[in-house]
């Protein structure tokens, strides 16, 4: 009778059903209804099947409004074949449910892989990252239509949500090679929206992956030290980045940005020491880099040495031909040297070296929108040919 009476009881375990929290969710007709209730009911649910069950429900429902939409836009595409009325459809109701069903679908994950009341693992949800990847692209198109709309709220919600689940574990598996050509770019323009929105964690992580691409690689480096540098508050937090940026650096030491970001901080800190023993150290394994050849000029210039300014400043120039802050820089040097210079032929070399230099910076930059050339370059044209010079006349009308 004792081992009838386990029996029973092992019984009525084995075949009990679904906990009263799990049937009020599935009786839920909306998302937003069963959104509440697997908040209210989620801790009392019996076990992890359950909890998978009550999120594959919310993503039923998402996948019911995004269905909805997707089916407007079949029948437009028929009804543009075939002459027929295009109907509107809720673009941002697509959006929406797309990436509801894309959290539900990582939420159902989550617990369908946890054993189950036997201790095994049996998933039953797990076609569900496979229904909704193909979608993720209509996350890009509307993104980009807020965007124009300057809507950056919900740009960063379904760029984040399309940048998000291509490096979340659960859609691995998927083809991403059709979006390869773009995917780093929405990575990318999404950590510009998260750090526009103050998300800065956030925007750290999607410059990570933007990283990724060789084309936004550059662009997402530059950005993500602006994010770290922008959460700096006290000096201990700038000498800890600097570590960081050391260690940046040592991967990679012929990025530039690491370069420029490493000397920035050192003068910031007033590291002067440090700041030129790493210019010279990179220098002596990259004579031609030009972020440290044109920092070691304005080093100069800070240090009112205008002839060592002007020596690293013409092979600045020289590894880079088209930056006007640079012949800008090296144009006053240059004017300072001949302004102290005594003879008279030396002198005169130096101006027009010097008017070399601010006119290239003029063709450069033409509105001074980079460098402010105007005034230094009449001072050298007036130096040189005088007042009433018709070269000087125009210099003085550029200033």
């Amino acid at each position: 009778m004792l081992m009838m009476a386990m029996m029973l009881v092992a019984g009525a375990t084995a075949f009990a059903g679904d906990s009263e929290g799990l049937k009020a969710i599935m009786k839920a007709k909306t998302y937003a209804e069963a959104t509440e209730l697997v908040k209210a009911n989620l801790s009392s649910l019996a076990d992890n099947a359950e909890k998978a069950k009550a999120y594959n429900k919310l993503f039923e429902l998402a996948m019911h409004k995004v269905s909805e939409q997707t089916g407007i836009i079949t029948e437009n595409q028929l009804a543009a074949q075939m002459g027929g009325k295009v109907k509107p459809y809720d673009t941002l109701a697509l959006a929406d449910g797309i990436c509801e069903a894309l959290d539900a679908a990582s939420e159902c994950d989550k617990y369908d892989k946890q054993p189950n009341a036997k201790g095994k693992v049996a998933p039953k949800f797990a076609k569900n990252p496979e229904r909704i990847w193909p979608l993720r692209s209509h996350l890009v198109n509307i993104g980009q239509e807020e965007a124009r709309k300057g809507n950056g709220k919900a740009v960063l919600k379904y760029w984040g949500a399309f940048t998000d689940s291509s490096a979340d574990p659960l859609f691995a598996a998927m083809d991403k090679n059709p979006e390869k050509e773009y995917a780093g770019q929405v990575a990318f323009f999404a950590g510009r929206y998260a750090y526009d929105a103050k998300e800065m964690e956030r925007a750290n992580r999607y410059f990570e992956i933007a990283k990724q691409d060789p084309n936004q690689k550059s662009d997402a480096v530059t950005f993500q030290l602006i994010v770290l540098r922008s959460q700096l508050k006290t000096r201990q937090d700038s000498l800890n980045y600097v570590d960081k940026l050391k260690a940046m650096y040592a991967a990679e030491p012929e990025n530039e940005v690491f370069v420029d970001g490493l000397n920035g901080m050192f003068e910031g800190l007033k590291m002067k020491d440090e700041q030129a023993k790493f210019l010279d150290q990179h220098l002596a394994k990259y004579p031609n880099s030009f972020s440290a050849l044109a920092n070691k000029g304005l080093m100069a210039v800070n240090a009112n040495d205008a002839e060592e300014g002007a020596k690293w400043l013409r092979k600045a120039s020289t590894a880079k031909p088209d930056n006007a802050v640079v012949f800008t820089y090296l144009g006053a040097c240059l004017s300072v040297q001949a302004a102290n210079c005594e003879d008279v032929a030396k002198r005169k070399q130096l101006y027009e070296e010097a008017i070399g230099a601010f006119d290239k910076a003029k063709e450069l930059d033409p509105n001074k929108q980079m460098a402010n050339w105007g005034y230094n370059r009449y001072q050298a044209y007036y130096a040189l040919y005088g007042e009433n010079d018709p070269r000087t006349k125009s210099a003085e009308a550029d200033k």
